[in-house]
């Protein structure tokens, strides 16, 4: 299966990420979790929410800024980046405190957030990117989930109404729609088969609008 990231890279982030999870407490995040659902595409960066405990231990070991733009912390690396956020500061679409606590689960031995949390996630990095290249890699996760991670479409939408985000739902209609035929590749498909779920996930989320 074609990569979208570059080999290398990927390959030293997974080294990493696997290094870290030995030391430190944390829920996977980003592309990282997704991968773990789907075993489609490998991250580049790794995203980790942690609490103020694991930051006070990651300070003592790494260099690691504030972005207060962008509500986290960084750990700048020379193929890749670890972002770094946490309850009470960072803006994600869900609470940081929940993905720690009520929205994780255990994959593969790491700790990442439910399927439909997950989602939902990297629907609200999307809406801000998707004409980009990081963009086009979260329609390729968002997708990648929707196919292949079991995802509860009925659980997806009480998350959704309980944390105010009903419009992710309509943001993953149109990331269905939109999707482009030569990134039918990266989620394994060819246009026939990527048609057939398009028309059986069109009608599930129609369903829960």
């Amino acid at each position: 299966m074609k990569e979208f990231w570059n080999s290398e890279i990927t390959n030293a982030s997974w080294v990493k990420l696997q290094e870290i999870s030995k030391e430190f407490e944390f829920t996977l995040i980003g592309g990282w979790a997704v991968y773990l659902y789907t075993k489609l595409q490998k991250s580049k960066d790794i995203d980790i929410v942690i609490d103020y405990t694991v930051l006070r231990t990651l300070e003592s070991r790494y260099r690691i800024d504030k972005n207060e733009r962008l509500r986290k912390y960084e750990i700048k690396g020379g193929l890749f980046d670890i972002d770094v956020y946490l309850p009470g500061y960072s803006d994600l679409a869900l609470p940081a405190k929940d993905l720690l606590g009520k929205y994780r689960t255990r994959v593969e031995g790491f700790s990442v957030p439910v399927p439909e949390a997950l989602v939902l996630l990297k629907l609200g990095a999307a809406s801000d990117r998707l004409t980009s290249q990081k963009g086009d890699k979260d329609a390729i996760d968002i997708l990648g989930l929707l196919f292949y991670s079991g995802i509860d479409m009925g659980k997806l939408r009480d998350i959704a109404e309980r944390h105010n985000l009903l419009q992710h739902i309509l943001l993953l209609r149109n990331v269905l729609k939109d999707f482009r035929q030569e990134n039918f590749v990266y989620l394994n498909l060819n246009a026939a088969s990527f048609s057939k779920l398009k028309r059986k996930y069109a009608e599930v989320i129609e369903k829960n609008l």
